[in-house]
């Protein structure tokens, strides 16, 4: 694989995070392509319903297609869905050579996509900067093969391992920088996700602020026994998103009126032992087309689905201070009894962000697929 291969594919990777958080149920694509050298053509698929990334980059190129070389971060459909299969749009335009990032887990395509264009005698590459391929459809790889949401726990904590002080204090943990990234993550999520002790210690609003503008995802509180107050910002401030309560279906009526009344969604699961019924929830937020979801709070709420094996990846801000004591950790709740139990992460990853330094992984469990 040459250097310059691997610059364009990095091209499309760009080109397919402008559609993050934009085309659920669909995964963000991004297509170059090249003729003699030069870029004549690029796209990325925007929203469900609208073309595929190949068939912008196709329509932008025009004749010049002709002979022309495609980078593609995922393997072209072959089915007809709500558009037209790419692959048939890629052969008629003759393009000579396809180079793939990924390819596609949906079963209706599958490496048939591949297939379909070598068969039509097209030159086909796979694989070329797979990694960040897969990372980028990671959402929709994961409701395409198991039927849940792409679950990241996102947290800040001191040198020291605390998230808070003891007495609840932890604003700010993190920097700016590392505030504005999150903020960034929120515009390209599906949905946040926080326990209700979250939303009585800080009452936040959970909206996207950065300065360009950007997007609320749907805000989801998981409050089984109704501690919070139906006057809670969540509930009450005016957004474009939908606050979702998760609560026990055991509340009558009347106790969940004032929620419904400032405008929440109420979603009633089993609950037992205090504990709501996690992977009934990721389910009926998968069927909602909520497929890539951040868990940005509590201790006790990130414990429970780590041990559920519900938490695909980890997102954590290390800031260079001490609390020089007791405080509050990351995950609550009763752990592993062994090291050889423990919860391990791959393809990990450590970068700075200013005074910052954010790790990120994936957390292997027995309901992400490999």
């Amino acid at each position: 694989m040459t250097i310059q291969t691997e610059k364009l594919m990095q091209k499309a990777i760009e080109l397919a995070q402008q559609g993050l958080g934009r085309t659920s149920p669909n995964p963000p694509v991004g297509a170059v392509l090249v003729r003699d050298g030069n870029i004549v053509g690029e796209g990325f698929h925007p929203a469900a319903g609208q073309p595929h990334a190949e068939v912008f980059a196709l329509r932008a190129a025009g004749g010049l297609a002709q002979g022309a070389e495609l980078y593609v971060t995922l393997e072209p459909c072959c089915h007809q869905g709500r558009t037209g299969p790419c692959t048939e749009a890629i052969v008629e335009a003759g393009v000579s050579r396809v180079f793939v990032g990924a390819q596609d887990p949906n079963p209706l395509v599958a490496g048939k996509g591949i297939e379909r264009l070598r068969g039509a005698g097209i030159e086909v590459l796979t694989n070329v900067l797979n990694q960040e391929c897969r990372q980028l459809i990671a959402p929709f790889a994961k409701h395409v093969t198991s039927g849940l949401p792409y679950v990241v726990l996102k947290s800040a904590m001191t040198l020291d391992g605390q998230t808070a002080t003891l007495a609840g204090d932890s604003k700010w943990i993190s920097c700016e920088a590392s505030r504005n990234l999150v903020h960034q993550l929120r515009d390209q999520v599906d949905a946040i996700m926080v326990g209700s002790g979250t939303v009585v210690a800080d009452n936040p609003r959970l909206t996207t602020r950065l300065a360009e503008g950007g997007r609320d995802p749907v805000r989801i509180v998981m409050d089984g026994s109704l501690s919070t107050s139906p006057d809670a910002l969540l509930y009450t401030q005016s957004s474009a998103a939908q606050t979702v309560l998760v609560t026990s279906e055991t509340h009558t009526e009347a106790e969940l009126r004032p929620y419904r009344d400032a405008g929440a969604d109420i979603m009633l699961v089993s609950q037992t032992a205090g504990t709501l019924d996690l992977l009934t929830t990721l389910n009926e937020l998968a069927s909602r087309n909520l497929h890539y979801v951040l868990l940005e709070g509590g201790s006790l709420l990130g414990g429970a689905m780590l041990r559920a094996g519900l938490i695909d990846r980890l997102m954590l801000f290390v800031a260079p201070k001490l609390l020089g004591g007791l405080g509050r950790g990351l995950l609550a709740g009763a752990g592993v009894d062994s090291m050889s139990d423990a919860f391990t992460l791959k393809h990990l990853n450590a970068r700075k962000v200013d005074t910052d330094i954010l790790l990120e992984g994936e957390v292997l469990n027995v309901h992400r697929p490999d």
